[in-house]
Parts: C-alpha cells; sequence; structure tokens
C-alpha cells in the first residue's frame, strides 16, 4: 500500500508536470514502467486509491452540491484542557489516544467494495454531497479487495507543505489549511481538487467491520488500503506529551481520548451535542504578555487593509515574533487598542500568531480615514459579521507591488529571482504603474546598479531573467494580470479557447467577446472581466506587444472551432490523455464536462447512464465512438 500511494503520488506530480506545466520531470519509458507496476499493484491487492491515473479520472466543473442525510448523526466531542479530566474519564474506560485532525470532517461509503458517495459534515443531521471531488483525493481508494459494504468517518486535509505551496500560487491565499481543505472540497470545479493535493484520514469506522475494538477496525482498515489516524494507548501523561502538533503531518488542535469498545460506547449515549464516548484534549495556548507599540495598516492587491500589531520581541513556542495580524476592522475595534498597551498574544493551534487580549484598553489608536499607501479616502464595507477597510485607488502603490509581485509568480510572468523587496525599489524608476514598464528598466540599466543593495552583476541577472520572462504562454499571460475572477484554471480555460494564439484572443477582446462562450466561465466572471477590460484593455495590449507567445504546436485546423468531451473507457487510444492530445493537435478543444457548446461526446458505450451521456442527450449533444471519431478525423 505504501508502494502504490508512493507511485500515484509520483505519477500524478509527473502528469502535472507534464500537461500543465510543460516541464517534464521523467522520460516517457519511466512513467510507463511506474504506471504499470502500479496497474500490476492494483491487480494483485484488489484495491485502487483515488487519484489512480490507471483511472483516468478527470475534474469537472459542478452545478451545485445535493444535500444528502446522514444514516448516524454527526456530533462534536466533549473538550477540555485540562490533563486531570481525561484522566478521569480515561480511568473508568479502556481507550487509546488519536490526533484531532483540523479539516473538513467527511463520510465516505462503498457498497460491495466500490466507493459510491462522499457526504460532508454539514450541521450533523445533512451535509453535501462531495462525492465528485471525493474520487480525486489521491489516497481514498476507490474499490477494495472485500466486496464490501463499508461506511467511514474521517477528515479530509492537507498537509502544511502543500498548504504552503498551493497559498503561493493563490490570488487570495487561505489563512489557515482547514480553510483550504474546506474551500477545497466544497468548490463546484472539481479539477481544483485533483491540483490541490488533498488527503482523507479515517478516524472512524460507522457500519461494515464485526469488531468491537475501535482499534482493531482502523487496524483493518490500514491493510485495506486507507490512512487512518495516528493513534496511541498508554499513560495520559505520556499520550499528551509524545503526540504533539509537530509530530503529525497535518494540522491538529488537540487529541481525542476515544473508548474502545464499541460496545460501551454505545451504552454510554449521547447529547444533542456530543457522543459520550470520547474525550477532545485541546492543547493550552500559552499566553505571552507583551507590550503593543503600533498597529501598522497593509493595503492588499485587491484593496483591503489590514491591521497588524506589532509588539516587543516575545518568543512564541521557540519562535521569536514581532507581529500578529488583527484580521480586520471589527477585530481592531473589539481590542481597544493604545500605544504602550499590556497585550496578550499567543501562537493559535501552535501555529499562527493572534492577540488574545488587551490588558490595558487604553484605545487610544485609531483606524486610518486615507490609505496608508496612497493617502486616498477609505470605505468600510461589510463582510459576512465582519467590517473590512478598502482602499478603491486602483493606481495605489500598495496595491500595485502586491500585483507586481503576483505578476512576476511561477505560474505568471515567472521572472525568477525577484523579490518583493526589490520589486519596491525598481518603482521610481518605473514611468507609470503599469506592468509593461517592468520591461522598459533596461533603459535604466546604468542607475539601477546604485540602489542600495542591487549592483551591478544583480543587476544583470535581473534584467536578463525580466527578458527571459517574455516568451510566455498565453495561459500564464491572462494569470498574470490579476483579472476578477481570472486565476490558474480559469487562464488555461480561455486559453484552451483560443489555441493559446493572442492574435486571436485580441480580436476577441476589441470585439465584445461573450466569455461565457468558453467552459468554466459564468455570468458572473463574464461580467467582472468585461468590466475590468473597460479601464485596463489598452495595457494588456501595449503588455503583449512586449511579448513573444509560446503557440500550441497545432499541426493542422481540422477541428477548429469543435469542442469536444470524453467519458468512458477508450480501445484504440492508450489513454485520455493521448486522445486530448490528438484532438488538440488537430486544432480542436476538449472540455472536462458537457455543455450546451460542446459538439462531440466521445464515449464507446452510448447507451452507458453516465452523467456526461445524460447532459450529451439533455443538449442534443452528439455522442461518437473512437472509431467514429477517426472516421471524422480522416474526411475532414
Amino acid at each position: 500500500m505504501t508502494r502504490m500511494q508512493y507511485l500515484v503520488n509520483v505519477l500524478a506530480e509527473a502528469c502535472n508536470a507534464y500537461y500543465y506545466d510543460d516541464c517534464p520531470i521523467m522520460s516517457d519509458a519511466q512513467y510507463d514502467r511506474m504506471y504499470d507496476e502500479l496497474e500490476k499493484l492494483e491487480q494483485e491487492t484488489g484495491t485502487i486509491l483515488g487519484g489512480s491515473p490507471t483511472q483516468k479520472v478527470q475534474g469537472r466543473v459542478l452545478e451545485y452540491l445535493p444535500k444528502i442525510q446522514h444514516s448516524k448523526p454527526m456530533l462534536s466531542a466533549a473538550k477540555t484542557k485540562s490533563e486531570d479530566d481525561v484522566k478521569a474519564f480515561v480511568d473508568q474506560h479502556e481507550c487509546y489516544g488519536s490526533y484531532k485532525l483540523d479539516g473538513l470532517t467527511l463520510v465516505v461509503r462503498y457498497e460491495k467494495g466500490r466507493f459510491v458517495q462522499a457526504i460532508t459534515r454539514g450541521n450533523g443531521i445533512i451535509g453535501e454531497d462531495v462525492t465528485e471531488h471525493a474520487r480525486l483525493i489521491r489516497n481514498l481508494p476507490m474499490a477494495l479487495k472485500d466486496q464490501i459494504d463499508l461506511e467511514v468517518r474521517g477528515e479530509c486535509v492537507i498537509s502544511w507543505d502543500n498548504f504552503n505551496h498551493v497559498n503561493q500560487m493563490l490570488e487570495e491565499p487561505f489563512a489557515h489549511p482547514r480553510n483550504l481543505a474546506a474551500g477545497t472540497l466544497r468548490g463546484l470545479d472539481t479539477d481544483i481538487t485533483r491540483i490541490r493535493g488533498l488527503s482523507f484520514v479515517v478516524f472512524e469506522v460507522v457500519a461494515g467491520i464485526d469488531k468491537d475494538s475501535k482499534l482493531q477496525q482502523l487496524e483493518q482498515l490500514d491493510l485495506m488500503g486507507f490512512t487512518t489516524v495516528d493513534r496511541m494507548k498508554g499513560d495520559v501523561t505520556d499520550i499528551i506529551q509524545y503526540m504533539t502538533p509537530e509530530e503529525s503531518s497535518y494540522p491538529t488542535d488537540g487529541i481525542v481520548f476515544e473508548i474502545d469498545s464499541q460496545a460501551v460506547s454505545q451504552s454510554l449515549g449521547a447529547t444533542a451535542h456530543h457522543e459520550n464516548c470520547r474525550l477532545a484534549f485541546k492543547w493550552k495556548d500559552e499566553i505571552y504578555n507583551t507590550t503593543l507599540r503600533d498597529v501598522v495598516w497593509q493595503t492588499g492587491k485587491t484593496g483591503s487593509v489590514c491591521p497588524v500589531a506589532v509588539f516587543d520581541p516575545v518568543d512564541l513556542d521557540g519562535a521569536e515574533t514581532t507581529r500578529a495580524t488583527l484580521h480586520n476592522l471589527s477585530m481592531f475595534e473589539s481590542f481597544e487598542l493604545g500605544a504602550g498597551d499590556t497585550i496578550q498574544v499567543y501562537r493559535a493551534n501552535m501555529v499562527i500568531p493572534e492577540v488574545y487580549d488587551n490588558l490595558t484598553r487604553s484605545n487610544t489608536l485609531s483606524a486610518p480615514k486615507q490609505c496608508p499607501s496612497c493617502g486616498r479616502p477609505l470605505t468600510t464595507r461589510q463582510s459576512k459579521n465582519s467590517k473590512i477597510l478598502i482602499c478603491e485607488n486602483e493606481d495605489c502603490e500598495s496595491r500595485f507591488i502586491k500585483k507586481l509581485v503576483h505578476f512576476c509568480g511561477k505560474d505568471c510572468m515567472n521572472v525568477e529571482d525577484i523579490s518583493e523587496k526589490a520589486l519596491e525599489k525598481l518603482i521610481p524608476f518605473m514611468s507609470e504603474k503599469k506592468f509593461h514598464c517592468l520591461y522598459e528598466l533596461i533603459d535604466h540599466a546604468e542607475e539601477l546598479p546604485k540602489i542600495e543593495g542591487f549592483g551591478q552583476a544583480k543587476v544583470t541577472k535581473m534584467l536578463l531573467n525580466i527578458d527571459k520572462s517574455r516568451r510566455i504562454t498565453l495561459s500564464n499571460f491572462l494569470n498574470a494580470l490579476s483579472i476578477p475572477g481570472v486565476g490558474k484554471t480559469t487562464a488555461e480555460a480561455i486559453s484552451n479557447y483560443f489555441d493559446g494564439d493572442w492574435n486571436e484572443l485580441e480580436k476577441a477582446l476589441t470585439h465584445d467577446f461573450d466569455f461565457t462562450q468558453i467552459d468554466l466561465i459564468g455570468e458572473k466572471t463574464n461580467s467582472d472581466i468585461r468590466e475590468w477590460l473597460k479601464t485596463n484593455l489598452t495595457e494588456v495590449l501595449k503588455l503583449a506587444d512586449y511579448m513573444e507567445f509560446q503557440k500550441l504546436n497545432v499541426k493542422s485546423k481540422k477541428l477548429r472551432h469543435l469542442d469536444f468531451a470524453i467519458t468512458g473507457s477508450l480501445y484504440h487510444y492508450k489513454n485520455r490523455k493521448e486522445l486530448e492530445n490528438q484532438i488538440k493537435l488537430l486544432g480542436g478543444r476538449v472540455n472536462s464536462t458537457v455543455t450546451q457548446q460542446t459538439n462531440y461526446l466521445i464515449n464507446n458505450d452510448k447507451e452507458s447512464g453516465s452523467s456526461k451521456n445524460k447532459r450529451a442527450k439533455q443538449y442534443g449533444v452528439d455522442i461518437i465512438t473512437e472509431e467514429e471519431f477517426i472516421t471524422l478525423i480522416t474526411q475532414l
């Protein structure tokens, strides 16, 4: 199982590098050998892991998440921060401790050994059906060796490493891995789930394994290919001492002490809030006193102005810390802060620095009326239950710097070895706060080495990297522009629609193009793009003049303006990607789902009950087999 998980992860990474980053990390022969090994192991074990490339599962955009009632109410656990409370609980029963993972709780169901459904916790009685997302969780088995009906509960989580990697690519980073996991799984675009690398960790068997011991149930799940929660039996003090957050691969906010016997657990019953068979021990957040020196306000690229508390250095669990975010205007006002106040700070869940309380509450600091960067008046908006400050000046220098950092990022223009601090120092040498001015810095080649911390060698390398970034794909170019609603996935969809051809896109942009013609783009995003273009089209066109767009290697235009979707097993093509590449090389487009714009659905089983078949019939889309597709491209 360990080898299979390794192969799934490596092959998935190789696919992403090859098909999405255009940067292969292994040869075709290496890929084929590992693919064949995984396929053989799946046949031998009878187990197939989620995200396995042998299953050819593709992402798609869902219209909504159906509501599903749980077979058993999903209740919370009683909580305590007292070790004595835990000892009193454990002394009465045979218990074990496991990590209380911080993600999104899921129920996963199997029928006759085949994965059939995944449901979020929701309100504990009714959850949301996220089955299509779960098919793309790499460590979740899709088929079990034993043909049993099974229901398990676990946590959908993302590791700290994946969290940091994903956040670097996002226009609006998530504050915590929990938010990222939940936002990914409850979104409508399952292709994003595939990219972000979520994990499913089981902590409970609801039905399907006839053993009284919960530990033995989890051990049986281990043998079936599941990832189960890290756990430990023994003395309470030892468990608390050894099961620390640092020992967990995933975000965790405590330890759950669980009665091992199912029979005993059932006999104890439950309250409306929690089952009496478990007690969650929450780690005490160590509170430290320090002196507040100031609150600084920072303007992000979207215009939100966020407060940050600045205080005397304090050692938060081994890390010297002088700053903690206050998130928004509402939180700032609630603490009644003033310079010199004695505040209490802590590392929330032993991870994120937070202000716990203000013991002095002099309330002498006030929120700014003007943007700290450009000086323009700020507006206050209500966002859910919080107030936020907004700078609406599109030419605000701080907003531009944040956009410029994004513009230079890896999945955008990929300007290597250029930091935010370096970009800040370059602003005075840019005639306008426009992206194209970055490519005019060459005109200041003699002046730039005089900037503090630069020097001739650094400037030469920087200018070479900026020039190198001009050779760009259309999708990366679009992703770099900070267009509202257009991230990496949408940028790729637009690029694919125009075959990566800037000239074709330019014609569309100058003729009031309706972006809802493109799969993945709805009315809201279309409206946002068109509104943004009203004031930014001139800059986009000027910036494009500096670019050397790397067009798709299209062999012919036989399938130009034809949209395809693919489903089911393939016989003539090695895999779905091979068929997709064939379509693209002939000028066609491939979408992950069937829409009203789809011309053909390729499916060797025309009468299958798949959702794509149903949609094709609903929209009047032609369903053709591989052989009919081959005939089509031969005759055109």
